[in-house]
């Protein structure tokens, strides 16, 4: 087994004993937050880990690599990378009782960074995350309407015909790319603010701070709702899905393997990224939440609970899904062999009810020896009930094209609607609860927000800003800007934290300390999967992923979708290269978070070196103090 720990002088000084520990859990009874329960704790956790990606990129995820067999390395990467850093997180937090900045800097006064890197993607994760719960709020409000207004298309301003952009693409899409975003052409067309999601946008940042107004003490009531409605919504959805016809089309191609899949190395480093970004790892905030329990809490317990609900929603939340498109594809198949079925009937002048799917190619067969001229001047689509299943859409057109059109053909769509819109609200508001606990502690840990002011101003504070800052996102082109966040600003930052976290504390704090201090909390050693995992599977995932991401985005042609009308290819969006001024937003969104860790590490080593002190030993002296209350204070 590795036994590899770096000297880290000085570290008995920065983190309390266990003896101090429980002194301390008794004298901060008063003064820190605290859960009310352990069921409200595990709620808030599953809230915060399960959000919108479990609904609409795992089962894209798995149409795009060969149905069930993607799950095979996405439960392998579950076990072997997703849980063990979720037990680390909490047990790291549980252990130094602090949020993520004061966590590392207990751990390495130069590990810092890690704590703060997490800070910045928390906040800029945030900034997109509500913006998309606003596009949620903006459909529940046009759901209070029969039909639905994505039900058809408008007319245009002479009343004599449909509007030629909704005729040419298609009812849902126009209202999601013209009505809601009134989408421009280019990202470099910034356009004005839409005053209608800008509305929307106040009414989300509005909630989320009512919600968050003083930390877990008034999150932890709203979990209790925004947790478990969803799985409520989700088994309504899955016994209404399964009641429509083609639902379990749906289903069967969902989990019918391709297991040549198997074989395709992105299906291993997308399953890997989804594991990652599932469980929100990396963010701080579960750091910040597991500092908030007991110290002697099964931290252990909890990971695995947390981690087989989390596996479970993906795969539940995938079948509803599948359901839905398997009824939708049905639909839009019995509407293609209608139109055929029609088309040779005028053609023919056959009587209504002689031609079905059953009798249609042999009814061509008849019409073409009766009248081979005429059958050869007639036009037939193309209807294949696999290519309808096979018409996958990623992300936010999963939620607000495909799964919206599907609900204006179910009976009572608008009731479907205000459900559908209900429970996306509470997985994105929830997982919002995580986020800024992510960024609200380490401003507190970094001293950088006075400690008189109070938290209801300081959790304002925070939100107006975002707020502000999120403006960009509901101008015209705000949806090429939220594509963009989201690319880049949580992906690469998280694998680099993620991988620091797991280095610094079995090689830097050391394994055998941890293992004691886990000991000490639940009462027995970990076993040798946490020891393997730890010590060298987990951090070799990360370091493969995270090179064959970097190799295959560095070689990879960067271009984003645009909605333009007069498009050779219309509907279909067009693929277009970022202008040069965009890799400058990337490198911000991307290589500020990562690059904090090595600056603040670099910053600590010269300033240590600066210092004239006769015990001054480089890199790895930090004099610190414990204050009344066990906090430390440092003096480097």
């Amino acid at each position: 087994m590795v036994k590899l720990q770096l000297p880290n002088p000085g570290l008995e000084d920065r983190i309390p004993s266990h003896a101090e520990l429980e002194v301390l859990e008794k004298e901060e009874a008063d003064s820190r937050p605290k859960w009310d329960n352990k069921a409200q704790y595990m709620l808030t956790c599953v809230g915060f880990c399960v959000g919108l990606g479990n609904v609409w990129r795992f089962p894209y995820l798995c149409q795009s690599h060969g149905g069930g067999a993607f799950m095979i390395p996405f439960l392998i990467l579950l076990v072997l990378e997703g849980i063990p850093l979720l037990h680390l997180e909490f047990a790291i937090g549980q252990r130094l009782r602090k949020g993520s900045v004061g966590v590392w800097s207990s751990i390495h006064p130069t590990l810092k960074g890690v704590g703060i890197a997490a800070m910045f993607v928390s906040f800029l994760v945030g900034l997109y995350y509500n913006t998309i719960i606003a596009w949620v709020m903006w459909y529940f409000f046009n759901s209070f309407q029969e039909p639905l207004p994505w039900s058809s298309c408008p007319l245009n301003y002479n009343r004599t015909d449909y509007i030629e952009e909704c005729a040419k693409s298609s009812p849902v899409d126009y209202f999601w790319y013209r009505e809601t975003l009134n989408i421009s052409t280019s990202i470099d067309d910034s356009g004005t603010i839409q005053w209608w999601l800008l509305l929307c946008l106040t009414c989300a940042w509005g909630v989320l701070y009512v919600c968050t107004i003083r930390g877990i003490e008034t999150t932890g009531k709203a979990v209790y709702v925004t947790s478990t409605l969803p799985y409520l919504v989700l088994t309504i959805f899955l016994i209404r899905g399964l009641t429509l016809k083609g639902s379990t089309n749906g289903i069967v191609y969902l989990f019918t393997p391709n297991v040549t899949e198997l074989a395709n190395p992105v299906t291993w480093l997308d399953a890997g990224a989804q594991v990652f970004y599932s469980f929100s790892l990396a963010f701080g905030g579960l750091i910040s939440f597991s500092s908030y329990n007991s110290v002697h809490n099964n931290c252990e317990k909890d990971a695995l609970i947390i981690s087989v609900i989390n596996g479970f929603t993906s795969i539940y939340a995938a079948t509803v899904i599948y359901s839905i498109i398997g009824f939708r594809a049905t639909e839009r198949y019995d509407d293609c062999f209608d139109r055929n079925i029609l088309t040779l009937m005028n053609a023919f002048d056959l009587p209504e009810g002689n031609v079905t799917q059953d009798n249609f190619e042999q009814m061509q067969q008849m019409c073409n020896t009766t009248d081979p001229t005429l059958f050869s001047t007639l036009t037939f689509e193309t209807c294949n009930l696999e290519s309808f299943l096979n018409d996958g859409v990623e992300g936010t057109g999963l939620a607000f094209i495909v799964f919206t059109e599907a609900i204006t053909k179910m009976p009572v769509s608008p009731l479907w609607s205000i459900l559908f819109f209900i429970m996306l609200f509470c997985l994105g508001l929830s997982s919002m609860f995580g986020n800024m606990e992510g960024v609200l502690v380490p401003l507190q840990d970094l001293k950088i927000i006075p400690p008189k002011l109070p938290k209801e101003l300081v959790t304002g504070l925070i939100c107006v800003g975002s707020y502000l800052i999120a403006f960009i996102f509901v101008l015209n082109s705000g949806n090429y800007w939220l594509a963009l966040f989201d690319s880049f600003a949580g992906s690469i930052p998280l694998l680099i934290i993620a991988f620091f976290e797991m280095f610094s504390v079995v090689y830097i704090y050391g394994i055998d300390r941890f293992n004691k201090d886990i000991e000490f909390m639940i009462g027995h050693k970990p076993n040798i999967f946490w020891q393997v995992t730890w010590r060298v599977i987990s951090p070799l995932i990360m370091l493969v992923i995270f090179f064959f991401y970097f190799v295959v985005k560095v070689n990879e042609e960067l271009l984003y979708s645009v909605w333009d009308p007069s498009y050779e290819g219309f509907p279909k969006t067009q693929k277009v290269e970022y202008p040069s001024w965009v890799y400058a937003i990337i490198v911000i969104l991307a290589g500020v978070p990562s690059l904090v860790i090595p600056a603040f590490a670099i910053y600590k080593a010269i300033r240590n070196c600066c210092q004239k002190k006769s015990d001054r030993t480089g890199l790895m002296i930090s004099t610190s103090e414990t204050s009344v209350n066990g906090n430390l204070k440092y003096s480097a």
